[in-house]
């Protein structure tokens, strides 16, 4: 089967927030060091895969990692703000010890039912928002960009919903997918179906997989 439009779905580079456990929502933090590296292993590991699109969040840690990618094949970048990372309220910029010492209850369905929390504060999100707002996107860039390759720079939670709902998968699936910084994916579309023919690769980063648990998520 020939597949119509194919999207490259990754994950930005590591944050000082990421590993700090810090939620981190639509903050608009800076890759660290090492998440600047996986960034250019990243490009390396995709130079010689012809994309013709590039397009991320507007976030910066998810701009800059398409970028490094994108300047490997004398390409630019496109923002969509629809891709940005779930709104987390006001967990946002708070550690998750800390928020589930003040939000217990809250932060136990989070990791149990992520399909049942709306995020805490003005402008806070559910997963099902972020669900209607990434699908949109996809669909659109299926139809204008029928035919090519585009490469999708985003976030943990823009990713994970994504794929579940690709998949027909209920939210409630969220933690069962795993992504680590700078994983690949791969999703490939014809005649309104969707299809997984990657999930979280990091062979570019030198481990298969990375066993990292960030709790900030």
């Amino acid at each position: 089967m020939l597949f119509r439009s194919r999207i490259i779905l990754v994950r930005h580079g590591e944050t000082t927030w990421n590993t700090e456990g810090r939620y981190q929502g639509q903050e608009d933090t800076e890759l660290s060091e090492r998440g600047l590296e996986q960034g250019r292993l990243l490009a390396q590991g995709l130079k010689d895969v012809p994309i013709d699109v590039f397009v991320s969040s507007p976030l910066k840690r998810s701009f800059m990692t398409a970028s490094f990618c994108a300047e490997l094949h004398g390409n630019t970048v496109a923002k969509d703000e629809r891709l940005t990372e779930i709104n987390h309220g006001l967990w946002e910029g708070r550690l998750a010890g800390d928020i589930e010492a003040e939000y217990p209850d809250e932060f136990a369905a989070w990791h149990t039912q992520p399909h049942t929390v709306q995020m805490p504060g003005e402008g806070g999100e559910s997963l099902e928002d972020v669900r209607v707002r990434v699908r949109a996107a996809f669909d659109d860039y299926a139809q204008k960009y029928a035919g090519k390759t585009v490469l999708v720079a985003a976030h943990d939670a823009v990713n994970k919903a994504v794929i579940c709902d690709l998949l027909g998968l209920s939210q409630a699936a969220f933690w069962q997918i795993k992504q680590d910084n700078t994983c690949i994916n791969v999703l490939e579309e014809q005649d309104g179906r969707w299809r997984l023919v990657l999930l979280n690769s990091t062979t570019h980063l030198g481990y298969l997989f990375s066993g990292i648990e960030q709790k900030g998520l």
